[in-house]
């Protein structure tokens, strides 16, 4: 059976259990501690960081790269396109994504400048220009790739989320992002991939 180190507040942990449901698969959730983690997470992750994904002898790390192993093991429903040339795309979005978005996404996460506003509000503005840029593809499309649920969705999903938690509002421009959002919170496995601390994160 696969085991997933995850971390009950941490969006990346979030991206990988939400696969998990989509594919209704049997798995264990194994809750770490962000502030207190064990010592085997920096045996089985050199960087000390959850998501891991533990399947026998296969220790994986990385939400981006663990979604698309389980995607590969367990193909139904398909979350990575098909075709070769959609894929390699939706991949260079992600890697875009982690460029250009989850880099901010990481540093309000950080706890070590929890308290410095003027780097958080940097971090806040940076993630809203992007997502604000990002609402014209979605004002004619129902999900990133238009009416098929991917893997880009996963991803993005755990940061729609926790805007209010991280106190960025979006611009009314955005409403597309906000409507999408709400599309994919209403998917049952997206409701049942939330931990108790992440349900509260919304109001």
């Amino acid at each position: 059976m696969m085991v997933l180190y995850s971390g009950t507040t941490c969006p990346f942990s979030h991206r990988c259990r939400f696969v998990l449901f989509e594919k209704g698969m049997d798995f264990e959730i194994r809750d770490i501690d962000l502030y207190n983690k064990p010592e085997d997470i920096s045996v089985m992750n050199p960087y000390g960081q959850v998501p891991i994904l533990v399947e026998r002898d296969l220790i994986l790390y990385e939400s981006n790269i663990i979604n698309e192993y389980i995607d590969e093991r367990f193909p139904h429903p398909q979350l990575m396109p098909a075709d070769p040339v959609m894929r390699a795309r939706t991949r260079l979005f992600l890697y875009n994504f982690e460029k250009e978005l989850f880099i901010h996404v990481a540093a309000l996460e950080d706890r070590s400048i929890q308290g410095d506003e003027k780097r958080l509000n940097i971090a806040r503005a940076a993630v809203r220009d992007r997502l604000s840029q990002l609402a014209p593809i979605l004002l004619k499309s129902k999900y990133m790739l238009g009416e098929e649920f991917s893997m880009l969705d996963v991803a993005m999903a755990p940061l729609l989320w926790r805007l209010d938690h991280y106190g960025i509002e979006l611009p009314k421009t955005a409403a597309p992002i906000q409507k999408y959002g709400e599309r994919i919170f209403s998917r049952p496995a997206y409701i049942e991939a939330l931990t108790p601390s992440e349900k509260v994160m919304r109001r």
